[in-house]
């Protein structure tokens, strides 16, 4: 018993003599270990930091614009009364396909045929006495001033003649354009007035595809360009764009953009949800993985190349856009020699040995 409480007097003497020293060293390092970056430690050893690195060569890279809008038909007119009266006859229901000139509505004619009769009467009438009065001034029995009375009476005669047939003729609505008859309908015995609607007629031979395009993108592409449209109801077209505001919308900064998509079957419908994928000016740029790049001291995104005397030079990149491909950057001269591996542990200017990256067979 009294060994084993001499033991532990002595450790503890021992530890607390250590202790009191003040000296204490770290598993695994010196009190004088110093930890440098590996790139000065081989510097430090008389050989350049080895780096990998490939020739990476700017690519045509073709982008596009995708668009969203409404799809808008060529026209939709709403085919107005322009005289008073009741409904007698519609030859026309919705989803009736009318060209132009037919009947949409006719109307009661009331007492219209009636005064076109007056007035051709009175116009007879007048022409009479124009002539006669013309036959009597060549035999000097008439005055100048009567002929000129007399025609003054046939030429308002005419224009009634010509008011009250346009008046019968306003009875019976016609078609303006060719299309689809859609609502809304004027019902038959309804009293119309002058501008009340007898029908509407909808032509969509030709559907437009209006959208916004930013400020960034309005300058990618222009008129005449095509594009791919895809509606929300499942058909896709191909269009022309045919229209590019001059003007920015003051609350957006966007411009209005048009495409014409031909429809002669159909079966595209105005006002639907639709996508259309512009292509944009191809871009020259390199392909880069995301790994490669790096930032410099002033925290400006770039990657780090070797120049022709194996020395690091950081160059700024923008980047252009970024598919599954890798990021897509410009900025970069035609050709460059990058650092693929060791870009994070050098320096510009610093002398590196460049090993190049082993091919891969595709």
């Amino acid at each position: 018993m009294k060994s084993r409480i001499i033991l532990a007097l002595l450790l503890a003497g021992g530890i607390a003599a250590w202790m009191g020293t003040g000296t204490m060293v770290i598993s695994g390092a010196a009190e004088t270990a110093e930890i440098r970056p590996p790139a000065e430690r081989t510097e430090a050893d008389g050989s350049p930091f080895r780096v990998r690195v490939r020739e990476s060569v700017a690519e045509d890279r073709g982008r596009s614009l995708l668009m969203r809008g409404r799809t808008r038909a060529d026209a939709v007119v709403a085919v107005a009364a322009e005289t008073d009266g009741r409904l007698k006859a519609r030859p026309v229901n919705k989803g009736d396909t009318v060209a132009e000139g037919d009947t949409l509505c006719r109307l009661d004619e009331g007492v219209r045929a009636a005064q076109l009769a007056q007035a051709i009467a009175a116009q007879e009438q007048a022409q009479l006495e124009f002539n006669a009065a013309t036959k009597l001034r060549g035999r000097g029995f008439e005055s100048q001033t009567r002929v000129a009375a007399t025609k003054a009476a046939l030429d308002a005669a005419q224009a009634g003649v010509a008011a009250a047939e346009r008046e019968l003729a306003h009875t019976t609505v016609l078609a303006p354009i060719s299309g689809i008859v859609q609502d809304p309908l004027a019902e038959v015995g309804s009293t119309l007035a002058v501008g009340t609607v007898c029908a509407t007629i909808v032509d969509a031979d030709i559907i437009y595809v209006t959208g916004q395009v930013s400020e960034r993108d309005i300058i990618g592409f222009d008129v005449g360009a095509m594009a791919d449209v895809s509606l929300l109801t499942g058909e896709k077209a191909t269009g022309e764009i045919t229209f590019m505001s001059r003007t920015a919308d003051p609350d957006t900064r966007t411009f209005t953009v048009e495409i014409e998509v031909k429809n002669d079957d159909g079966r595209l419908r105005d006002g639907v949800t639709a996508e259309a994928k512009i292509p944009l000016s191809p871009v020259r740029a390199h392909r880069l993985s995301p790994g490669v790049l790096t930032l410099s001291d002033d925290g400006r995104v770039g990657v780090r190349t070797v120049d022709e005397d194996n020395r690091v030079r950081f160059m700024p990149v923008v980047i252009t856009l970024q598919d599954t491909d890798g990021v897509w950057v410009n900025g970069l001269p035609e050709s460059i020699t990058l650092i693929t591996v060791g870009q994070d542990y050098v320096i510009d200017g610093q002398q590196v040995e460049p090993v190049a990256e082993p091919r891969q067979d595709v």
